[in-house]
């Protein structure tokens, strides 16, 4: 069946219609949940006082959220802005005592966070981040990919381990808020960068690149402690790019999309005022009496809202990388377009390091049963050290492996006949109906098997069982087919951008028709 496949206009209204009704009734149970809850013991550590005018408390349960756009906001701020203004100053200084900066200007920026780092975490933080390159750096020279992943993965798991890592937290004196969060943040995407420094050097065919290409790439401020990670052949040969042009409209973009990221952050603190989409799943008593739409609403919007948080936060940091002529990884793909686990990740930084050194690597072109599960096997390793080993990460690695290669064994079988026979007997809008029921299926079992990293294993596991025994088989079908009408709508979406990409020729002029003209 063909991305291009069309279904008629007054079906896609219906579903748009069905769609947004199910969206208003489910926001309003959740609401409804947030209004008559909000004086709750249990709200007590995480509903605040909010905006006076709004006469309503706020959800301050995300910390991550606050300490982004409220509690450190002006001191990140003040990082980003230094680090464009710094860069700036010393381009332009350096133009007038013949340097030329902008081939510097990966040592500019270098400086610039090595030495903000420093003010930040002090001496022995930077020589704990130096100790790892230095270690990555001297495997890489080896050239055995092997080697870099050995040593990298020993030491990202010295971090993520105990007793190591409170060792070498312990190494960091003094005491602050966000302390354990850069700490953790700036050494983990340190590891990384590291470990895609040896890895590209294991490819160079000629020499090595240099311990200073390495701190460069490591000490770029804007993706330091908080990432997305930018590998390092794109990094190197964008940062070291003199031919530094603006694109048509460039500045307007960014412009706009700061704007942008400025609303988004306004629009999430009145929706944090009204529903308390963070709160509630904490409190599993309240839970148990919400409905199965406010429940569904509820595991939905917080994968959306987890999705919005790391759109705005990269976009902030992208908006900065843009304006250093850099094209850094984009925000990961909306929760709500997602209905294959093959495109589900929140962060695409760590999404393209994975599948550039592991993931397609070892899968090649994804085809082959055995290799697939190897490669996805390896892949979700990787990511449960890097998230950090536990009980959680465990099952939500399992089930969202156990996801990735379902997928294929049912593309697979359903590609034989007589399957295979009918599809193409019954038509293109009819395989994209039943494609649909199936990704309606699948579109909840990415919900579910991530509302557990997002909340806990008891949320998810209330929703699971309301969902799919105690609600049937009303709730049941009721959420499915409004999620089947979502997903031709998203469906429909990619069908568009497809016809942009690639428009179908035109059809020919009827023979006869020609010819009697």
């Amino acid at each position: 069946m063909g991305i291009k496949a069309a279904l008629p206009r007054y079906e896609l209204y219906l579903y748009t219609a069905v769609l947004a009704g199910a969206l208003i009734w489910a926001g309003s149970w959740i609401f409804e949940a947030s209004s008559e809850n909000v004086n709750r013991k249990a709200f007590k550590e995480s509903v605040k006082p909010g905006w006076h005018y709004f006469g309503r408390k706020m959800d301050v349960a995300d910390f991550e959220w606050m300490m982004w756009f409220s509690t450190f906001r002006n001191h990140i701020l003040f990082a980003l802005t230094g680090h464009v203004i710094f860069a700036k100053i010393f381009t332009l200084v350096a133009s007038k005592i013949g340097i030329d900066g902008c081939k510097h200007r990966s040592l500019i920026f270098g400086l610039y966070g090595g030495l903000a780092v420093l003010i930040t975490m002090g001496w022995t933080f930077m020589a704990l981040v130096l100790s790892h390159c230095f270690v990555l750096y001297s495997v890489a020279l080896v050239k055995k990919k092997w080697m870099c992943f050995v040593a990298g993965l020993t030491t990202l798991a010295s971090l993520k381990l105990e007793p190591y890592n409170s060792w070498q937290e312990a190494l960091v004196t003094g005491s602050f808020d966000l302390q354990d969060i850069l700490f953790y943040g700036g050494c983990g995407f340190s590891i990384m960068r590291c470990m895609s420094f040896a890895l590209e050097n294991c490819e160079r065919k000629d020499g090595n690149y240099t311990f200073s290409d390495l701190l460069r790439y490591n000490f770029y401020l804007p993706f330091f402690f908080f990432g997305p990670i930018m590998t390092f052949d794109r990094y190197h040969a964008q940062a070291n790019n003199t031919q530094l042009t603006r694109k048509e409209r460039e500045m307007w973009n960014i412009t706009t999309k700061a704007l942008l990221h400025l609303g988004v952050i306004l629009i999430v603190d009145v929706f944090f005022h009204y529903l308390y989409i963070l709160t509630i799943p904490s409190d599993m008593k309240l839970v148990g009496k919400l409905s199965d739409w406010c429940l569904a609403g509820l595991a939905y919007s917080n994968l959306v809202y987890d999705w919005v948080k790391a759109a705005v936060m990269f976009g902030v940091i992208n908006t900065v990388a843009t304006l250093d002529h850099l094209d850094p990884p984009q925000p990961p793909k909306c929760i709500t377009m997602l209905y294959v686990f093959a495109e589900t990740h929140f962060d695409r930084g760590i999404n393209d390091w994975l599948c550039k050194y592991v993931y397609d690597y070892i899968g090649q072109n994804h085809d082959n049963i055995f290799k697939e599960l190897v490669a996805t096997v390896c892949t979700f390793a990787i990511t449960t050290l890097w998230l950090g080993p536990c009980e959680l990460v465990y099952i939500w690695s399992f089930f969202n492996c156990f996801g990735l290669n379902f997928e294929l064994w049912v593309a697979k079988f359903f590609s034989l006949p007589p399957f295979s026979t009918i599809e193409h007997v019954m038509g293109e809008a009819m395989s994209r109906r039943i494609r649909g029921l199936f990704n309606a299926a699948n579109f909840w079992a990415i919900v579910l098997y991530n509302v557990l990293a997002l909340n806990s294993l008891e949320f998810a596991k209330l929703v699971g069982r309301r969902m799919i025994f105690k609600g049937f088989p009303l709730s049941t079908l009721s959420v499915l087919l409004v999620t089947y009408c979502g997903v031709q709508l998203v469906k429909e979406r990619e069908r568009q951008q497809a016809l942009l990409e690639d428009p179908e020729p035109a059809k020919p002029v009827d023979a006869g028709k020609e010819k009697a003209e």
